[in-house]
């Protein structure tokens, strides 16, 4: 559809320009040719209103130029007429050739259909999770998991160079908290809880106790001749490397893998943090005021003026995520997509502002916002209390409801819109549930092909296929929606958003359910059952590669 929506679009073109020229009219005044589908069947297959937006330059009635406009398209075999309607609309009506050559581009190019370069070969990078390591990864990390992975899948195959990142947050206080939480366990454990108190804001997990368990099994209570401050380096230490690998575990069983794990450390090992502020105070980004060190932010916006450097010499927060984000551009990365919790949504700003006095361009930065997810068992919404230390772990869902099912939940909503998980939903082998019904069609496909084969039917090829035999709606609705994956997978591409291919497949599984149920494929005549047989494949195909690019698998029985 999207080769012959251009076509039309030259042709239309084509007459518009030669009307221009016979009315003294220069060609770069004429208006983009907007195509659309149009909201009912009986108005066409596709329409355009130009000749209502050249009214004005042509100083003419609207429908008389569509008239006009008709009468320079030549005869095209797509085309089976063209109408005018209404104020000036001009509706076509195709023919099914283009049914024809879209099946047939499918079936030709298989998983490279729709694949698009609109990156041309940019480097991008995309950091997402970069959870503390202070605790398992909760479902609201899990979110953030399945949207950064699929957004990184859907920018490689429309062309960018991409780099899946994790910032490990290994320096500062919420470190020094983990560290004295599992001191104050191992103590608790060993029968002295008077030696190291539980930090009143400390991790409160069962996590925890684990953790301490193992510092006693490994290293018995030999730490219990050391003063507290002195050992607290080595709880620290231990803690944050067993809950990191435990991270690790859990996404790469979730089907993340990531091409670098960043310490923050690093920054500091590699003075890059005071580097990044001499250069800002250098090109008098940043100020000395009270002891401390200040980033110009009013300079581009922002509210107020920023702490780079505390008064006692700490660096902030901020000044690391500035200092990392220009690691980040000295890398060679041309675009840098962060992936966030939705809390953190003031802090964009802020950031954008650092990038600008990089001399880097901030539209070349985003930010996808995560929000919550509200998990609920059969309609009742699950209570959870992080404070507490009691919450849902993205491990404790994939092991009830598995990894595919998970992921397609994740990104059914926009990113920054909250979410309803239900657990029963997810597990139930019905059309009820979304993920079944998806790859309920892909497998039922591959049942119809395999029978085919026992029945030693031979699926014919593209060329011999007769168009005039497509010709019942269910068989248009579904070629129309087959056609659309280009147009979705670039939409998707340019706005960041996995819930449109969600949405898709979804429709493209509803419009083959309602195919199958109005239409035998099997035991027709030749012809039919050929060309019907030749839309399965297609849909087959399609519904693979895109659950391919949502990290889910297109199973072929179920």
């Amino acid at each position: 559809m999207q080769v012959v929506r251009e076509k039309i679009r030259s042709l239309l073109r084509e007459s518009v320009n030669r009307i221009a020229s016979e009315n003294n009219v220069d060609p770069a005044a004429i208006p983009e040719i907007l195509i659309e589908r149009p909201k009912f069947d009986d108005q066409g297959d596709m329409s355009t209103n130009i000749a209502m937006q050249v009214a004005g330059i042509f100083k003419d009635n609207p429908r008389r130029i569509a008239e006009k406009i008709i009468s320079n398209i030549h005869k095209d075999e797509h085309i089976e007429r063209m109408e005018v309607a209404g104020p000036g609309f001009i509706n076509f009506f195709l023919t099914s050739l283009w049914m024809k050559d879209t099946i047939g581009r499918i079936l030709k190019e298989k998983e490279n259909f729709g694949k698009q370069d609109i990156g041309k070969g940019r480097k991008v990078q995309v950091e997402f999770v970069s959870a503390n390591p202070t605790g398992p990864l909760h479902i609201g990390h899990g979110r953030g998991a399945a949207v950064g992975d699929i957004i990184s899948n859907i920018l490689s195959v429309t062309g960018w160079d991409v780099s899946r990142e994790y910032y490990v947050n290994d320096a500062g206080l919420q470190m020094d908290i983990l560290g004295k939480s599992t001191q104050a366990r191992y103590f608790e454990l060993c029968g002295r809880k008077d030696r190291a108190p539980f930090p009143e804001d400390g991790y409160k997990g069962n996590y925890i106790y684990d953790i301490a368990k193992e510092i006693i099994n490994s290293e018995g209570e030999r730490f219990l001749d050391i003063q507290p401050e002195d050992s607290l380096e080595k709880f620290t230490d231990y803690a944050a490397g067993r809950i990191l690998e435990g991270i690790k575990k859990d996404l790469e069983r979730f089907g993340v893998n990531f091409d670098r794990w960043f310490s923050e450390k690093s920054l500091y090992e590699r003075s890059l943090v005071p580097s990044t502020v001499s250069y800002l105070e250098k090109h008098h980004y940043a100020y000395r005021s009270e002891g401390a060190v200040w980033f110009r932010a009013t300079m581009f916006d922002d509210e107020k003026d920023r702490v780079l450097i505390r008064g006692n010499g700490v660096p902030t927060y901020f000044a690391s995520d500035v200092a990392y984000h220009k690691e980040k551009y000295d890398r060679g990365f041309e675009r840098v997509i962060d992936v966030w919790g939705a809390d953190h949504h003031g802090y964009i700003p802020r950031l954008k502002a650092a990038i600008s006095s990089l001399e880097r361009d901030p539209e070349a930065f985003d930010v996808l916002l995560i929000q919550f997810v509200n998990l609920l068992r059969e309609g009742e919404q699950i209570a959870m209390s992080t404070r507490a230390g009691e919450f849902v772990t993205l491990s404790d869902v994939v092991d009830e409801v598995g990894v595919d099912a998970t992921r397609y939940y994740f990104v059914m909503r926009r990113s920054d819109s909250h979410l309803d998980f239900d657990l029963e939903l997810a597990k139930k082998a019905s059309t009820d549930n979304p993920v079944f019904y998806v790859q309920y069609a892909h497998a039922r496909i591959c049942s119809i092909l395999s029978e085919a084969a026992e029945r030693n039917v031979t699926v014919p090829s593209v060329e011999d296929l007769d168009p005039k035999i497509l010709g019942s709606a269910e068989e248009k609705k579904l070629v129309t929606t087959l056609s659309a994956f280009s147009d979705e997978l670039r939409k998707a591409s340019e706005e960041l958003a996995p819930h449109m291919l969600v949405n898709y497949v979804h429709q493209l599984a509803g419009d083959f359910h309602s195919f199958y149920n109005a239409h035998r494929i099997l035991g027709e005549n030749r012809d039919v059952e050929g060309a019907r047989l030749l839309i399965a494949g297609a849909v087959k195909q399609i519904i693979a590669e895109n659950l391919k690019i949502l990290g889910i698998s297109a199973p072929e029985r179920m």
